[in-house]
């Protein structure tokens, strides 16, 4: 097992359902994550099948933990990042939440403002796709990742924001 806490938002855990994955990954690696996220992942996408339902009991014990996000960890987070206040709810209260933390954490977020406020806030490399992190343990999904859970997107996107960084050298 991977020691470090791995922050998952919405996405993934929606996308390691979908693919059938959530299982191997939280076995082995420290997933967690915030409220926002978990009430995220059981009140969106209500014409769901019955196969992508998840079941919020069975979510929840299969976390490591669930954080409680303050408006205190809220409003340290907006200070340090004003970018926090204007991406979604639960990721939101996930960077709240991580930069409170005093270990040394990976995130997993596949979504563009995520790569964002992490190239901003100087955590640039502490994002990690969904794709290496199923190969790093083994576990090769029947169906496809969505592209944004993979390590080309993730790179890709990573890149842009940080050449596109206001007083980064040439």
């Amino acid at each position: 097992m991977d020691l470090r806490p791995l922050l998952v938002d919405t996405n993934v855990i929606l996308e390691g359902h979908r693919i059938r994955c959530w299982a191997a990954l939280t076995t082995r690696y420290d997933v967690q994550t915030v409220e926002k996220c978990l009430e995220e992942t059981l009140t969106g996408y209500q014409k769901r099948s019955p196969e992508e339902v998840i079941d919020q009991i069975a979510l929840r014990q299969s976390l490591r933990a669930v954080h409680a996000v303050s408006e205190e960890q809220l409003a340290a987070a907006v200070t340090r990042e004003p970018l926090i206040g204007q991406i979604d709810p639960g990721e939101k209260q996930l960077w709240a939440h991580a930069l409170s933390r005093k270990d040394v954490w990976i995130l997993c977020g596949p979504d563009r403002s995520n790569v964002r406020v992490a190239v901003n806030l100087g955590f640039g490399e502490r994002l990690v796709a969904l794709e290496p992190l199923l190969a790093a343990i083994g576990h090769r999904p029947k169906l496809p990742l969505k592209t944004h859970h993979k390590s080309d997107w993730l790179d890709s996107t990573r890149s842009q924001f940080t050449l596109s960084r206001p007083g980064r050298l040439l």
